[in-house]
This record gives structure tokens, sequence and C-alpha cells, in this order.
């Protein structure tokens, strides 16, 4: 009598293969997703950092001159990421900030370059509000918690001086 051959019955059906690579994508389109969710957080902490950063230059800069750097007080400096402000000089869209608190304004790291989307400041001199707007922000703080914008609560984060800037602008 002949023994059967074994090794054809130790090699993998075409259905076989077919099911681990379908597991294989559904596992690798799991870990996408997640590292969607992780960039979108990622951003989120560099515009804090970002926000804070601004925030304690432009607290320099209220030391050293006794108001903040004025945008003119009803008109917004517009960062647009690579859009209608400079980053720095004269024009940057912090006017005096740089190049003695800042070598260069940051920008929102989402890189949007269009509309208002991306860094926001307006001051009269006496205040100030430092917004990252629009298609910036993947998630949006409560109310009560720092960053919240009440007069934009689902589309920027703020930082700011006091009142009024703080509730109205």
């Amino acid at each position: 009598m002949r023994k059967k051959d074994k090794s054809f019955n130790k090699s993998f059906t075409l259905i076989e293969l077919l099911v681990v690579i379908a597991i294989i994508g559904l596992l690798a389109s799991i870990v996408l997703v997640a590292l969607g969710s992780a960039r979108g957080k990622a951003r989120d902490v560099v515009r804090k950092s970002d926000l804070i950063q601004i925030q304690k230059a432009l607290e320099m800069y209220q030391i050293d001159n006794d108001s903040y750097p004025s945008t003119g007080g009803s008109w917004w400096g517009v960062c647009t990421n690579g859009g209608s402000k400079d980053r720095n000089g004269a024009n940057a869209y912090i006017p005096g900030i740089t190049p003695t608190y800042f070598a260069e304004l940051p920008v929102d790291p989402l890189d949007v370059r269009t509309g208002w989307s991306g860094y926001l400041y307006r001051s009269d001199g006496n205040n100030y509000k430092l917004l990252a707007h629009s298609i910036g922000p993947e998630s949006f703080p409560s109310a009560g918690e720092p960053f919240y914008d009440p007069v934009r609560s689902t589309w920027a984060w703020m930082i700011c001086s006091a009142e009024p800037a703080c509730s109205s602008w």
C-alpha cells in the first residue's frame, strides 16, 4: 500500500489566503483611522502650544511697551498660512512683535491656505484676543475650559487679555 504525500496537504487553499488578506486589510484600515485621530490631536497640541507661546510674547511686549501690539481695535490681523499677512516684520499678523519677541510668527499646523483659517489677532492696545480659527482646531473646548471662545464656541479657540475682548470680540 502507498503512503499519502503529506507535503501536498500542508499548503493553503486560495480561500484561506483571501480570508487572511481580508483580515489584514481590515486591521490596516482600523489602524489608519486611529492614526488619523492621533494626527488631529497632535495638531491640536501644537495649536495650544503656539497660542501659549504667542500669549507669553504678548505679555512681554506689554511689559516693555505699556500696551499690546495694536491692530487698530476694529480689524483682525489674519495669518492664513501663506495668505494675507506676513509672519514677520512690520506687516506681520501681530504688528511689531517680530523680531524682538518672535523670529517668525507660527502658522496653524493644518496648513489651510484659504479664507480666515489660521491664527487671528485683534487688539486696541489695551486688550487683545488671539484665535486659532475656523478650519483649524479639530476639537473644541466646552464652556469654562481653557481656550473656550463664547463668541465662536464651535469654530475657534481663544486666548485673550481681559474684557471686553474675551466675551464680545
